[in-house]
């Protein structure tokens, strides 16, 4: 009931707030791990989210995890998406598992991330990168649960700063681009520089009342 109404009660990305705009903040977040895949949406029916099955399965979210461990990972929130994806919550729920022998509960983080190739995880033309954000507790790469499915790339990412303005209700392609480019406007007026295109973090799953949901549109500033 409480995801019904909107209740975030799984881990997100710790962050630090060091700009406070009209209607947006600037966060910092510090460096982390991830696992991604890149894909064509084309070859998926046109599914934006069409990796997520794949980073599913190395976590453990289907069944037994495909990595060497093997170990698995609860999923959290939010689910990420970059400028022009086909807006469509991804459900979050998973058990997690360290294993050398007994698995045993493990966290894993969010947000899970989809690029156009704009970002830092670049694809190529018509492509698309997902990442999957590990829990805190991988500070390295090699920490992490190594992927069977070679398409996965587990790495690291560095500190990062994003603009962020929040709402509530539906994701349609409308609505997000006309806070990315609200957003980005703020920004710059503010003096803060740009660098790369706006993303959608959304933090419920679908079944959550659209007013009561929470989503984010995020921009990458220096």
């Amino acid at each position: 009931m409480g995801m019904v109404l909107g209740k975030i009660t799984v881990e997100t990305p710790k962050h630090e707030v060091v700009h406070t705009g009209a209607g947006y903040e600037v966060r910092k977040y510090p460096p982390c791990v991830v696992a991604e895949v890149t894909y064509d949406p084309a070859e998926m029916k046109g599914d934006r989210d069409g990796g997520f099955t794949t980073l599913a399965n190395y976590i453990g979210a289907l069944g037994r995890p495909q990595n060497t461990k093997p170990e698995k990972i609860d999923m959290t929130a939010p689910v990420i998406t970059t400028s022009g994806a086909e807006p469509e919550s991804i459900a979050m729920t998973a058990p997690v598992i360290t294993s050398s022998g007994e698995p045993e509960p493990v966290a894993m983080t969010a947000p899970v991330i989809t690029s156009d190739g704009g970002g830092e995880a670049a694809a190529g033309a018509g492509k698309m990168t997902m990442q999957f954000l590990l829990p805190s507790k991988y500070s390295k790469a090699e920490e992490a649960p190594r992927p069977t499915d070679e398409r996965v790339v587990v790495r690291e990412i560095g500190e990062r700063k994003y603009g962020v303005v929040r709402f509530s209700g539906l994701t349609g392609d409308k609505v997000v681009k006309e806070k990315g480019e609200g957003l980005k406007a703020a920004l710059e007026k503010d003096g803060f520089t740009v660098k790369g295109p706006f993303v959608l973090a959304r933090y419920n799953p679908p079944f959550t009342l659209p007013p009561l949901r929470t989503n984010e549109v995020m921009i990458p500033v220096e």
